[in-house]
């Protein structure tokens, strides 16, 4: 079927990066969902190669600063230990700049094995599979829309 509509990507993902991204044919939603003042929550599942302990938590939550300003987490919470330098971390952040986990975990001396995106505000990427895509249903849309002041 032929399309006129434009769609606009709702954040980004790097090519190394995985899981959730929202398409919209309405631009001011898509400016209003990216902007930082809206304040809305994106929480990734990462796969680190390096020590997880209180002191790299707290260092997430208090900033760490980088070349473009200070980057900070809101959340962090361990999912998991693989083994003693191998960890599942739940990280959740307002922002949406470049790389933004990527960067913050190298200035921390933590590798990033696997990024995957799980919300995006008040969507959650739940069991869709990989590579799939889903229509946003009436609730998801209803929140993300009082979210967003809409």
């Amino acid at each position: 079927k032929d399309r006129k509509d434009r769609l606009y990507h709702v954040g980004r993902l790097d090519k190394d990066s995985e899981g959730l991204i929202l398409l919209t044919n309405d631009g001011e939603f898509a400016h209003r969902a990216t902007h930082p003042s809206y304040g809305l929550e994106k929480h990734y599942l990462v796969e680190i190669e390096g020590e997880f302990n209180k002191q790299l938590s707290d260092q997430l939550l208090q900033g760490v600063r980088l070349e473009d300003g200070l980057a900070r987490a809101i959340k962090v919470v361990h999912a998991r230990a693989v083994s003693r330098n191998h960890h599942w971390v739940e990280i959740t952040i307002h922002e949406g700049r470049y790389h933004i986990i990527r960067r913050l975990m190298e200035a921390v001396d933590v590798t990033v094995m696997r990024l995957i995106r799980t919300n995006f505000g008040p969507i959650s990427l739940g069991d869709t599979p990989e590579g799939r895509w889903r229509d946003l249903n009436a609730g998801e849309l209803a929140n993300l829309q009082k979210a967003l002041d809409l």
